[in-house]
């Protein structure tokens, strides 16, 4: 298994060589620096733990302060272990394109967007009763099962709708901009603007794509500074 810290920036779109439009988000993954090795002899398990993303010294109790200092780290915002990972050691860095390439199939995990309180009707997706004015149930949240004074465990209800742990599989990396720290990923991903992400390799489907080759944008100002100058050489070559 291996994975590493990102952060989502936003969504965009690339067009490759076929003139196809592919969506793609655009997730930061900065040098993650490996802040502790987990062995099966002296943990039970195998594991690396990352942190991605500096945070001022104040921000953090004396503990996890100490835990920084010990391997020579900035405290980071954003600290995650993924499983079964090996083959890097305490203090090291690893980049993004270290681990993956554009065409790898990977899962992306993170916090979904936060909806506030919502009513079962659209938390839960459940049918309406009918609008009419004769009607004397519309929105209602329907029965509540058997009367024994209380109601079940995990019976689906009003409440807080989104900000859950979620987990995207089989999307794609279209590109890595290795010089910026930049992944495109193929498809949307879980959480809001600058939210925390991990992406691991698929445990599912381990075949991967042939890269898509893409087409590079020109900007608008450099194609207008060049039509006169185009133009005047034509001329030119006509006189």
């Amino acid at each position: 298994m291996k994975g590493i810290l990102g952060q989502k920036l936003e969504m965009s779109q690339v067009f490759d060589e076929n003139g196809k439009l592919i969506p793609v988000t655009i997730v930061l993954v900065e040098p993650n620096k490996v802040l502790e090795v987990k062995t099966t002899d002296k943990h039970g398990y195998k594991s690396l733990k990352l942190g991605t993303n500096d945070k001022r010294e104040n921000l953090v109790n004396k503990p996890e302060l100490g835990q920084f200092k010990k391997v020579n780290s900035q405290p980071k915002r954003f600290v995650k272990e993924i499983r079964d990972m090996e083959g890097f050691a305490i203090g090291q860095d690893i980049k993004v394109a270290d681990l993956f390439q554009a065409g790898d199939i990977i899962d992306v995990t993170g916090v979904s967007k936060g909806k506030g309180f919502a009513g079962a009707i659209k938390r839960h997706n459940y049918s309406r009763g009918p609008m009419a004015h004769g009607s004397g149930y519309h929105r209602g949240i329907g029965s509540m099962g058997a009367i024994i004074n209380r109601i079940f465990k995990s019976k689906k209800m009003a409440g807080h709708m989104g900000h859950e742990k979620v987990t995207v599989q089989n999307l794609e990396i279209v590109k890595i901009i290795s010089d910026k720290n930049i992944v495109l990923i193929k498809g949307s991903v879980p959480g809001p603007k600058k939210g925390f992400l991990i992406i691991k390799e698929n445990h599912k489907c381990k075949n991967k794509k042939a890269a898509s080759v893409l087409i590079e944008r020109k900007k608008a100002s450099s194609t207008k500074n060049e039509q006169p100058h185009q133009q005047a050489e034509e001329k030119a070559s006509q006189e």
